[in-house]
């Protein structure tokens, strides 16, 4: 197994894994309201039909489907992409954008929805937005090869 798969795996492990911790084992699909670090951190219960922050969310399954098929290419792109780099940075990298991906698709197939949880608010103001974990790794991934894929070293 590849390090970006092994990456991939390990990154959707830990995200099903809060996902039924958070929303199932403590009951967050029942309505309820966690503030782990109020304001700062909170459990909130949001299923996302959509993309991002709900965009073009419908409720409908032809875009269920849709992005599930579009996380699988994408996925597949970029473990294929991901074969010039070498080295542990780039397959986190990579990795955790699959695993992300991956781990909401997944969502979207058990559920018809993805299963967002995490709220962060601040200073008086109040997020009305949630997430979870896979969005954190997508977007570290993605942030980490955009900010330093001049830096990673390619296969000769």
């Amino acid at each position: 197994m590849s390090k970006t798969a092994l990456i991939a795996v390990v990154t959707f492990l830990i995200d099903q894994f809060t996902k039924w911790y958070v929303v199932f084992y403590l009951r967050l699909v029942d309505g309820r309201e966690i503030d782990v670090i109020p304001p700062l951190l909170n459990f909130r219960m949001g299923w996302n039909d959509g993309i991002n922050f709900g965009l073009f969310g419908n409720d409908s399954e032809i875009m269920r489907w849709g992005l599930i098929t579009l996380a699988v290419a994408i996925s597949v792109g970029v473990l294929w992409y991901s074969r010039q780099f070498t080295g542990w940075f780039a397959a986190i990298l990579f990795g955790c954008v699959i695993g992300g991906a991956l781990g909401n698709a997944l969502d979207r197939v058990i559920h018809g929805a993805v299963a967002d949880f995490l709220n962060m608010s601040c200073c008086g103001w109040q997020n009305p937005s949630v997430f979870n974990v896979a969005d954190i790794f997508v977007f570290a991934g993605a942030f980490g090869f955009i900010f330093f894929s001049e830096k990673l070293p390619k296969k000769a």
